[in-house]
C-alpha cells in the first residue's frame, strides 16, 4: 500500500468519488439481498419440511390396540375325546395365539436380547440404536444394512403396514414409512404396556416352516406347546426371527446353531441368565430332537379321509347354515382360528384303519392299478404329452382286455420302460414322468351312531394316502348299489305306505320288465315258487322285489329314496345327446340307477331304519367355535325327520336279522350280538356291499375296483368279512341288546306259502309266526294247499289217468288270478299224466324212469 502524500491524496479522491460510492452501495445491496433470500429459503424450507413432516404424520394409518392383534390363525380339529387331530392352515395363517402367561420367560428374554435390548427402556424408538445404525452405515460407505427398528416398530410393520409399505422400491417411500412407524410406535407405547406389545409380537413373527407365532413354531419344531420350552429351545426360536429361511433349524441347523449361540451370549451379557444356565444350554443337543420330530411329523401331515370330508362339510355348512359367502367361508375355515370338534371316535377309527390296512383282509392276490403321465421333449423343443389313456390304448392293440392292472410294481415299471422304448425316438428327452400304483380291489367304510347321525369313523380307500383331498371312496365315489337297494327302494315303501306285510307272498317265476327284458335271480334261472316278502329280503330275490316295486310304482320307491337322504338320484335328466335319463323305473328295485350312490349316504339310509325310522343327517362335527369360543355351527342345527313308521322300521329290522342269521349275510354274523343287515351285489360283481347295524352302531362297507373290473369269485365275500372284522372289534365288551319292539306290533301264525291263516291239516309243514303292524294281520285262510288225489311224482293234483295217484296235500302255485275261489285250479296245477302223456309212443319208458326217480329220492 502507498502511504506517500501523493498516494494518500489519490486514495481520498477515490473514496470521495460518486461512482465508486454507487458501486460499493450496489455490492452491499446485493449481499443483503442474498442474505435475505437465504433466510427466506431457510424459513420456506423449514415450513415445507414441517409441512411435509406433518403431512407424513397425518397420512399415518389410524390405529388402536385391536389393529395390532395378529390375524390369520390355524383352525384346530379335535376328535370326540378332545385330542387334537390336525390343523387346517392357509399359507399365512399357521398361527395359534397364546397369552403371556403361557410363554416362558426365557423365550421372552431371548427375543428381547437379540431383537431389542433396550425394549424395556425406550418409548417406542431406540435413539441409541438409530445413531449406531447411522454411524455404521456411513462408515460402510452409505450401505445401511443394520436395522434399528424396535419390537414395537416391527409389530406395526407386520400388522398395520401392508405389503405395499414394506416392499418399497425407493428411499422416499422407505423414509416416509419409517417416520410413520416411529411416530405410531411412540403413540402405541403411550397406550399399551410392554407386556402386551411383546405378547402381540411373539404371536405375530414368522418363524419358518410356514409357522407364525411362537406356539405354532414350538409345535412344529418340538412337538409340544410353547410353555414347555426350555432355555435352549427358546434360543433356537429367537435365533430364527431375523431371517426365517436362513436360520431354519430343520434346513439349516448349522446356521441356527451359530445364531442360538449369539442369542445365549446376549442373554448372558445382558443379565438374563447366569454362567451355569448358559453352559447348560450350550451343551444341549437340541438339533437331534428337532430332526427326530421332523421325521415323525413329515409322515403325518396328510389329512385323513375323515378330515377331508369334515372340511368339506364344515365349509358347506358355513355357507348354507351360518350364512357366509364362499370366499369368507373358506377364509374362516383355513385362517379364522376355528375349533372344530369332530365326531371321530379315535378307538373305532383305529380298528377300521387296522382292518382295512391289513393285506390279509382281501382274498386273493392284490393287483395294482397304474396311473401314468409322460412328457417328452423333441429335438426341436416341442413337448409331447402322454396320458394314462394313451398308455392303455398302446397295450390294448395287442391285448384288448388290458385294464392297467399289474401283479407287482416291478411288472408295472417294466411295462413303462417298454412303452417309452416304443413311443420315444432317438434324441428325445424325458422332460417329466410320474406314475402311481393303487392297490385293488379298493374298499371303503363308514361307521355311524344311528341315534344322532354322528360319523364315528371313515376309511376312503386302502393303500398309502399320498395327499390331502384325494379320492375318498366313502364320499366321492358314486357306485351302483345293486341288491342293497331292495330294502330301501321297495320293501320299505311297500310296508310303510302301501299295505304290504312281511307275510305277503309273491310268485317267484318267469317275469319280465315292461320292455320285455327277462329278469333272472342272482342264483341262476331256477325259481323258488311262492315266496313271502320276508324271504325275498332274506334270500335277496330279484323277481319278487321287482314285482313288489311294480305294484307300488317306481315313483313311490324313488320318493322314499330321496327321503332317505340320497342326493345322486335322477328323476329326469337330459344328456348332451338329448337322451332322457331317469331312475324312476322298475330296475330301481335292484339298484339300477344312472349315477350310483355314495357309501356315506347309503349308511345314513340304513341308519334311519336302525333309528326306528328317523333320519339323521350324517354329520362329522358336534360343534364349531370361532377364535373367541362362540359357537357358529352345531350338530343340532340339522333337523332329523321321520321317514318310516316305527313299526315299519322294526319289521324291516326283523327281516334283515334273518339275512344275517340264515340268509345271504351269514358271514357278517357276530356272536352274542343282535345284527341286522343287507348284502348288495351288482350283476357283474363290479360292486360288493354290506350294510348292517346293531342296537349301537350302523356301518356300510363297499368293495370294488376303481376301474370297474369284475371281482374274482373268491372276493365276493370281502365286504362282509371287512364289516364283521371291524364291527366285532367295535362291539367287543358291549352287552348284547335287543332291537326294541315298538307299540303297535303283534304276531300271528300264517302259512308261509300263501301268507294267510293256516288250514288245519293242510298247512302244518308251512306254519310259522310272523310280525305284523296291528291291523294288517291276515284274516283269510290259505288258498294254495289242496287235499285230495296227489301225483306221487310231481306233487301236483293227480289227473284221472295218473298211475301214481294217492291221497295227500298239494302245494299249488300262488294264484295270481284273484277271481279264482279256493279249490278252483288251473291246468298248470295238474300233474303231467294226462291223455297227451299216454299218447306218446315211449310213455312206458318215461313211466319207468319216473318210477326209478321216485324210488331213489
Amino acid at each position: 500500500m502507498n502511504f506517500s502524500k501523493l498516494g494518500i491524496k489519490r486514495t481520498l479522491r477515490q473514496m470521495r468519488s460518486k461512482g465508486i460510492k454507487v458501486a460499493n452501495l450496489f455490492k452491499v445491496s446485493i449481499l443483503q439481498l442474498l442474505f435475505i433470500g437465504f433466510i427466506i429459503s431457510c424459513v420456506l424450507g423449514m415450513c415445507v419440511g414441517i409441512g411435509a413432516f406433518n403431512g407424513i404424520l397425518s397420512s399415518s394409518p389410524e390405529i388402536d390396540e385391536f389393529d395390532l392383534i395378529p390375524t390369520g390363525y390355524a383352525t384346530l380339529v379335535y376328535d370326540s375325546e378332545g385330542h387334537e387331530m390336525t390343523k387346517l392352515v392357509s399359507s399365512n395363517a399357521n398361527r395359534s395365539y397364546v397369552t403371556m402367561d403361557k410363554i416362558p420367560q426365557d423365550l421372552c428374554d431371548a427375543v428381547v436380547a437379540i431383537e431389542d435390548e433396550r425394549f424395556y427402556q425406550h418409548n417406542g424408538i431406540d435413539i441409541k440404536g438409530i445413531i449406531r445404525a447411522g454411524y455404521r452405515g456411513i462408515k460402510n460407505g452409505g450401505k445401511f444394512k443394520e436395522g434399528a427398528s424396535t419390537i414395537t416398530q416391527q409389530l406395526l410393520k407386520n400388522n398395520v403396514f401392508d405389503d405395499s409399505w414394506v416392499t418399497e422400491t425407493n428411499m422416499v417411500n422407505k423414509f416416509k414409512r419409517k417416520i410413520q412407524e416411529q411416530y405410531l410406535a411412540i403413540q402405541i407405547e403411550k397406550k399399551m404396556d410392554k407386556s402386551q406389545i411383546l405378547e402381540y409380537y411373539l404371536n405375530t413373527i414368522n418363524l419358518g416352516q410356514s409357522t407364525l407365532g411362537v406356539q405354532a413354531a414350538s409345535q412344529r419344531y418340538f412337538g409340544k406347546p410353547v410353555y414347555q420350552l426350555n432355555l435352549s429351545e427358546s434360543a433356537v426360536l429367537a435365533g430364527i426371527t431375523q431371517n426365517p429361511s436362513k436360520y431354519n433349524p430343520i434346513t439349516h441347523p448349522d446356521r441356527n446353531a451359530e445364531k442360538r449361540s449369539t442369542v445365549l451370549e446376549y442373554m448372558y451379557k445382558q443379565g438374563y441368565i447366569d454362567k451355569s444356565e448358559y453352559d447348560q444350554a450350550m451343551n444341549d443337543d437340541v438339533y437331534s430332537r428337532i430332526k427326530k420330530y421332523n421325521e415323525e411329523v413329515s409322515t403325518t401331515n396328510i389329512n385323513s379321509y375323515f378330515v377331508d370330508e369334515l372340511t368339506n362339510q364344515v365349509a358347506e355348512d358355513l355357507i348354507n347354515i351360518a350364512g357366509y359367502d364362499k370366499d369368507n367361508a373358506y377364509k374362516l375355515l383355513y385362517a379364522g382360528g376355528l375349533k372344530i370338534y369332530s365326531t371321530q371316535n379315535p378307538e373305532i377309527q383305529s380298528y377300521c384303519d387296522e382292518v382295512f390296512g391289513n393285506e390279509e383282509s382281501y382274498a386273493g392276490k392284490t393287483k395294482y392299478l397304474l396311473s401314468y403321465q409322460l412328457t417328452v421333449e423333441k429335438p426341436d423343443g416341442e413337448l409331447v404329452n402322454h396320458s394314462t389313456e394313451m398308455f392303455q390304448s398302446f397295450y390294448q392293440e395287442t391285448n384288448k382286455d388290458f385294464k392297467l392292472l399289474y401283479e407287482s410294481e416291478e411288472d408295472a415299471l417294466a411295462a413303462i420302460e417298454n412303452y417309452k422304448a416304443n413311443v420315444m425316438e432317438e434324441n428325445d428327452d424325458v422332460r417329466a414322468e410320474t406314475y402311481n400304483l393303487t392297490p385293488q380291489p379298493q374298499a371303503s367304510i363308514t361307521v355311524m351312531d344311528q341315534h344322532n347321525g354322528y360319523v364315528l369313523a371313515m376309511v376312503g380307500g386302502r393303500g398309502q394316502k399320498i395327499a390331502s383331498k384325494t379320492l375318498n371312496r366313502a364320499c366321492d365315489s358314486e357306485r351302483q348299489p345293486g341288491s342293497l337297494f331292495k330294502v330301501l327302494s321297495t320293501y320299505a315303501p311297500a310296508i310303510d305306505a302301501c299295505g304290504f306285510t312281511l307275510g305277503d307272498v309273491q310268485y317267484d317265476g318267469p317275469f319280465t320288465y315292461k320292455n320285455g327284458r327277462p329278469i333272472s335271480n342272482w342264483y341262476g334261472q331256477a325259481y323258488r315258487g311262492n315266496c313271502s316278502l320276508r324271504r325275498g329280503i332274506k334270500e335277496s330275490l330279484n323277481i319278487v322285489t321287482v314285482k313288489v316295486l311294480t305294484q307300488i310304482t317306481p315313483q313311490m320307491g324313488y320318493n322314499y329314496l330321496v327321503n332317505f337322504g340320497f342326493t345322486t338320484l335322477v328323476e329326469r335328466e337330459v344328456t348332451k345327446n338329448g337322451e332322457v335319463m331317469t331312475d324312476v323305473h322298475q330296475a330301481l328295485a335292484l339298484g339300477g340307477i344312472t349315477h350310483g350312490v355314495t357309501n356315506l349316504e347309503t349308511n345314513a339310509a340304513f341308519a334311519t331304519i336302525a333309528n326306528e325310522g328317523v333320519y339323521n343327517r350324517p354329520i362329522l362335527y358336534s360343534k364349531v367355535t370361532d377364535s373367541d369360543g362362540n359357537i357358529i355351527l352345531d350338530s343340532s342345527m340339522s333337523e332329523p325327520h321321520r321317514v318310516l313308521k316305527e313299526t315299519t322300521a322294526f319289521l324291516l329290522t326283523s327281516a334283515m336279522q334273518d339275512v344275517v342269521n340264515s340268509g345271504t349275510g351269514t358271514m357278517a354274523r357276530i356272536p352274542d350280538m343282535n345284527i341286522a343287515g343287507k348284502t348288495g351285489t351288482t350283476s357283474s360283481y363290479n360292486d360288493i356291499w354290506f350294510s348292517g347295524y346293531s342296537p349301537y352302531y350302523t356301518a356300510t362297507v363297499w368293495v370294488g375296483f376303481d376301474n370297474n373290473v369284475d371281482l374274482a369269485g373268491n372276493q365276493h365275500d370281502i365286504a362282509k368279512y371287512l364289516w364283521k372284522e371291524c364291527m366285532s372289534r367295535i362291539h367287543a365288551g358291549l352287552p348284547n341288546a335287543p332291537f326294541d319292539m315298538p307299540n303297535g306290533i303283534t304276531q300271528c301264525a300264517i302259512c308261509s306259502e300263501s301268507g294267510k291263516l293256516p288250514r288245519d291239516g293242510l298247512c302244518n309243514d308251512h306254519v310259522r309266526m310272523e310280525y305284523y303292524e296291528v291291523g294288517t294281520e291276515p284274516y283269510e285262510y290259505c288258498d294254495v294247499h289242496y287235499m285230495g288225489n296227489i301225483c306221487g311224482y310231481d306233487g301236483k293234483i293227480a289227473c284221472d289217468t295218473c298211475p301214481f295217484a294217492h291221497e295227500g296235500v298239494a302245494t299249488l302255485p300262488l294264484r295270481e288270478d284273484s277271481s279264482l275261489d279256493y279249490g278252483q285250479t288251473t291246468p298248470n296245477n295238474y300233474c303231467c299224466h294226462n291223455n297227451a302223456f299216454f299218447a306218446q309212443p315211449n310213455y312206458q319208458d318215461i313211466l319207468n324212469q319216473q318210477m326209478w326217480e321216485m324210488q331213489n329220492r
